[in-house]
């Protein structure tokens, strides 16, 4: 009861810096508005511009950067990479920024450090102790488990969608389209991560890059190998001046064989990832269920 009475004053106390998380309003629009209408001979006041920010960016953002500074020195910089990189592999989303990655890590420790720290103080025991010392290291590592699930959904969303996306860009390029206009129809009207980087590539070529160095690009962004052989052999049809559409053909034609053989994988692994809940859920019920009452009787 007791730590159940602390938890429920956390919460209360918690309230109030919530609801102004809540209601601190993106006020960025407002500020422009004035200061587009602002006279140019004006001045600018440094306080009335510093009040009319958003109570976030007064006070949240550099609570965000000073945390994730601390933690950025508890992290190694091998671990600091590896989160930048999956960071990029989940679609490098706003609400996933490194340093609020970073802060919400030191955030989280500390939190499952105190609530193990009541709990222990509650009741006093040894797994009371070993909650204590494991709840700061999921709270450690909490966040990096949700990126981490985060890009392995975003890899697989583009695994799945790449062979359809692909017969479209083959069938626009021997309609005639060139290969850019082919990636620019199929990324317009398909959805999901795969169109999304697509037009990013898009996006590099047109911003100056070439083509080869947009797909290189597009490569390090996903982390899909039918993805990398397809990238690969466009860039080779592109160097030995192979035909584009004979290769995307050639590309369309294994990526639809490679998709059938990872069906008939999954299919073979089901017998199996069935037997366990089969044996141990399953099997004693209906044993219950057809033994039970002849035990009755017997006994």
């Amino acid at each position: 009861m007791f730590l159940f009475a602390i938890l429920g004053a956390a919460a209360v106390a918690a309230t109030p810096a919530l609801l102004w998380w809540v209601l601190a309003g993106d006020r960025t629009a407002a500020v422009v508005s004035r200061n587009l209408t602002t006279a140019l001979g004006g001045g600018i006041d440094v306080r009335d511009a510093m009040l009319d920010r958003s109570a976030r960016e007064r006070a949240i953002e550099p609570a965000i950067e000073r945390w994730a500074g601390r933690a950025r020195r508890l992290t190694p910089a091998g671990r600091i990479e590896g989160m930048e990189r999956r960071i990029m592999l989940a679609g490098a989303p706003r609400e996933w920024t490194l340093e609020r990655v970073l802060a919400a890590k030191l955030v989280l420790a500390i939190v499952g450090g105190a609530l193990g720290l009541l709990l222990a103080a509650s009741k006093p025991g040894a797994l009371t102790v070993l909650v204590l010392l494991v709840t700061p290291v999921l709270g450690w590592f909490a966040p990096d488990a949700l990126l981490a699930g985060r890009a392995d959904r975003r890899q697989e969303a583009i695994r799945l969608a790449l062979p359809d996306t692909l017969d479209q860009v083959t069938i626009s390029v021997e309609a005639g389209l060139g290969f850019e206009s082919a990636l620019a129809r199929t990324g317009r009207s398909g959805k999901g991560p795969l169109a999304e980087e697509l037009l990013r590539t898009l996006q590099d070529v047109q911003a100056g890059m070439s083509r080869a160095e947009a797909l290189k690009r597009l490569v390090e962004r996903v982390d899909v190998d039918e993805l990398r052989h397809f990238v690969l052999a466009i860039i080779q049809a592109e160097s030995y001046g192979i035909p584009i559409a004979q290769v995307l053909r050639v590309q369309s034609a294994e990526l639809r064989v490679k998709r059938r053989q990872r069906a008939e994988e999954r299919a073979q692994k089901l017998p199996v990832k069935i037997l366990f809940p089969l044996v141990l859920c399953i099997l004693p019920t209906l044993f219950i269920v057809l033994l039970g009452p002849a035990a009755l009787r017997i006994s």
